[in-house]
């Protein structure tokens, strides 16, 4: 599997974008996924993940109700709808798969990452 992370660009405070991570390849189904940010000078953190049926959500506290994560399997293709978008979300996104049904928040539980996109959230 290979990921296609898109959808970044410049938003003002209030506003919405949302990514897409496209994956290649015929066993995305297999995967969970998950959405983390890394802005400049600070780790990368969990945002949101998505077990591998699109059951099951998680998020960073704080997060819950801004952002939303989903999945079409059929499109083998995971999104990131935020909304309210505050300048501290600013940062460069990455989506993340972890074989398995499960998400979970390290960084070294992922098995492949996206390129990433940047998130410019302006005040």
């Amino acid at each position: 599997v290979q990921l296609q992370a898109s959808g970044g660009g410049l938003a003002q405070a209030g506003g919405s974008l949302r990514l897409s991570c496209a994956a290649s390849g015929r066993t995305f189904s297999t995967y969970a996924m998950g959405w983390f940010r890394q802005a400049p000078g600070k780790k990368r953190e969990f945002v949101a993940g998505i077990s591998w049926s699109g059951r099951n959500t998680d998020y960073k506290d704080g997060l819950k109700g801004r952002f939303t994560i989903s999945r079409d399997i059929t499109k083998n293709t995971v999104y990131l709808q935020m909304n309210s978008l505050k300048p501290e979300d600013t940062a460069v996104y990455y989506c993340a798969a972890k074989y398995g049904s499960s998400w979970s928040a390290p960084t070294s539980d992922y098995d492949l990452w996206g390129q990433g996109t940047l998130v410019t959230v302006s005040s």
